[in-house]
């Protein structure tokens, strides 16, 4: 017997609640027992840096909350009533109902229902979201495909300059808004156009204009690959599967590449390069004193999901200059996803880092002290001294333990409000340097 020990992430109905809820003009109806929607909500909302319920979330998520008599008896006119009531009195462009592990079970109709509205013209869809579909990244996964290659329609016209953004997950990766903000600022940089969907700048218009994208960017190795790949089946968009640029080292990379996909003349993304680069240092500059006299050179364990695996161990190394010692991903994955992980960090140029899979916090923390043991008084000893700790709230005890510096960067993020924080691009890269540094400056206890 297995278990997972407090987990990282919750079933796919979390996901597929989280990513609805910063889908904008998207309304979520939940087809499940009492409580599943609120509850996991509110675990998306605190989890993710108090990231908050929205509009229709948290204790406002219509469901059918279905009892014991519908189990029994079944819940299709449950989830009927429910449906009208809630076309009725909340504003929406797109209603998708998504189900539990309850109503799955006992065999509920949900697509046969939300048919019936469908053919009164009613923008309803259903989603099979219960939990042995999997975990909430999966249902990241099976919302997208819902949506973008299920309800939008396809269309022959296409946008040279348009660029969808997927694979970042909102509240999984609690950065998510500050780090699609500055990804649409890069683009837009270049003269090109972004939907990054899960922003408060978009509406549903964006999702509409989907499929009329040149080409979409999925910034996970792991997560949306396979949703990209029917996107291009069926709306004939090619992707682009890359890691998310953290930094300026990276997002000069990363701007490069991207350039020559969308055929953007190369004097412009040099002008955009340059220009970001002298403000970027403008900024570091001023901060090199305190990091440099300070002496802050440190050893670094990296505890996050698959999407920010290799994006941190690479800054902490290529930009801090630290020694990277490890790189957990907390991600639950399947064998093939771990090798397209491995392959992507073994390329990726960090040095002495190993990339480890485990979600456990114990197991990470156990893992750490047995593969980087504690001085125990021995004259001669490696201490691997001073350690900062790049992980979630979870990590606190264990850096405190180590008399570690910690700083939560990843899911779950309970001891910092992250509003429009983001750590990817140029400014992504200042804002990482200005909390690294600030949580050494002025340690918490």
């Amino acid at each position: 017997m297995t278990f997972v020990e407090r987990p990282r992430s919750a079933c796919a109905l979390a996901g597929a609640l989280s990513a609805i809820s910063a889908l904008p003009g998207v309304i979520p109806i939940v087809h499940t027992s009492m409580g599943c929607g609120g509850n996991l909500s509110g675990m998306n909302s605190f989890g993710a840096g108090y990231w908050g319920a929205g509009y229709c979330g948290g204790g406002s998520i219509p469901t059918s909350a279905i009892t014991e008599t519908e189990i029994v008896f079944g819940g299709n006119e449950r989830l009927r009533e429910e449906i009208e009531s809630t076309l009725e009195l909340i504003d929406g462009q797109l209603y998708v109902v998504v189900t539990g592990c309850m109503t799955e079970m006992i065999g509920d109709d949900t697509r046969g229902v939300t048919n019936d509205f469908t053919d009164d013209g009613k923008p309803v869809i259903a989603l099979s979201t219960p939990s042995f579909k999997g975990d909430s990244y999966s249902g990241y996964e099976i919302l997208l495909n819902g949506i973008f290659n299920g309800y939008l329609q396809k269309t022959e016209k296409k946008n040279p300059k348009l660029i969808n953004v997927f694979g970042i997950i909102p509240a999984y990766d609690p950065f998510f808004r500050g780090d699609l903000e500055e990804i649409a600022r890069l683009i837009r940089g270049l003269g090109l156009e972004a939907n990054t969907f899960f922003t408060p700048d978009q509406t549903f218009e964006n999702v509409k204009s989907a499929p009329s994208a040149a080409l979409n960017i999925v910034f996970s190795r792991v997560w949306g690959t396979a949703f990209a790949g029917e996107f291009e089946k069926r709306h004939g968009t090619p992707y682009w599967v890359t890691d998310l640029p953290v930094g300026p080292e990276a997002t000069d990379a990363f701007l490069t590449e991207l350039a020559e996909r969308a055929k953007v003349p190369k004097r412009r993304v040099k002008a955009v390069i340059d220009r970001e680069n002298e403000i970027y240092y403008g900024y570091f500059e001023r901060t090199a004193d305190v990091f440099c006299d300070s002496d802050f050179k440190y050893y670094a364990v990296t505890v996050t999901n698959s999407n920010y695996a290799i994006p941190l161990a690479r800054y902490a190394q290529n930009e801090l200059g630290w020694v990277v010692l490890d790189a957990f991903v907390t991600d639950l994955l399947h064998d093939h996803q771990k090798d397209t992980l491995l392959s992507a960090f073994g390329e990726s140029g960090i040095d002495e880092a190993g990339l480890l899979f485990e979600t456990d916090t114990s197991a990470i923390a156990r893992s750490i002290t047995r593969r980087r043991p504690e001085n125990r008084g021995e004259r001669y000893f490696d201490a691997y001294s001073p350690l900062f700790i790049l992980g979630s709230s979870l990590e606190k005890v264990t850096a405190q333990k180590r008399g570690a510096a910690q700083l939560s960067v990843s899911f779950p993020a309970f001891n910092r409000m992250i509003v429009d924080r983001g750590y990817a691009g140029y400014r992504g890269g200042l804002h990482l340097f200005e909390d690294i540094v600030g949580s050494l400056v002025f340690p918490k206890g």
